[in-house]
């Protein structure tokens, strides 16, 4: 998760995420190529005796200067692009939960099981145990196997929600009235945080999302629990 001056993203919990990383890393590189370039261009223009002040037009240079920027950017748009199809893609998921938004609190329902659904509420400040996080612990938990498809719908029952998971690398906006999907692969265990994000009233700081990636034979475990108190 995020810690106090952090500088960078997140590190990745999913397959997704880490090609974001890499092409933020690759974006970011072409702009310091630029900027770097642009200030050597000033810096000689100030300290030049203008040799050239009088030349009024160069076709090379012309030439050089249309397609360089063309070029790249071609090398931007097709990383992303090849992310932006990754991101859609849904391909079997294993699992398949519908997270609904409410003011202010998520609910979730595993449609793959008959009876398993449940509300999450964030957990007061006052209740906190220790080591617990101050905004981002909910009552109940979203448990998902790690290494499989999950398949994620997502609504909203009042005005507009937003999912977000960012170590995860999902963004889904919750509509009142339409159902968005989104998918990912959670690549290593842990409890990933995230937060509503889009304003959805007084409260909206106060809806966290908590997701918790574990082995398969303890997901089972923990379903089987939920549905015996169902």
């Amino acid at each position: 998760m995020a810690h106090p001056s952090q500088l960078g993203f997140q590190d990745a919990a999913s397959p997704v995420m880490e090609e974001l990383l890499h092409f933020h890393d690759h974006a970011l590189m072409i702009v310091l190529l630029i900027s770097t370039f642009i200030l050597y261009i000033i810096v000689a223009m100030v300290s030049t005796k203008l040799t050239n002040k009088y030349i009024l037009d160069s076709q090379e240079i012309e030439i050089v200067w249309t397609i360089l920027p063309s070029v790249i950017l071609i090398l931007i748009a097709l990383p992303s692009l090849r992310i932006l199809y990754l991101m859609d893609e849904i391909n079997d998921p294993h699992l398949t939960i519908k997270a609904m938004g409410h003011q202010w609190y998520w609910s979730y329902e595993y449609t793959d099981y008959e009876d398993l659904a449940f509300d999450s509420y964030m957990v007061p400040t006052q209740d906190l145990s220790p080591g617990q996080f101050r905004l981002l612990e909910t009552d109940h938990r979203m448990v998902i196997p790690m290494e499989s498809p999950i398949r994620v719908l997502v609504s909203a029952e009042d005005v507009l929600h937003s999912w977000t998971v960012p170590a995860l690398g999902v963004k889904m906006d919750a509509v009142p009235g339409r159902l968005n999907q989104t998918a990912f692969i959670a690549s290593r265990p842990g409890v990933f945080y995230g937060q509503c994000s889009e304003i959805c009233g007084a409260n909206h700081s106060f809806m966290p999302i908590t997701v918790e990636a574990v082995p398969l034979e303890h997901f089972e475990n923990w379903s089987s629990l939920m549905l015996e108190d169902a």
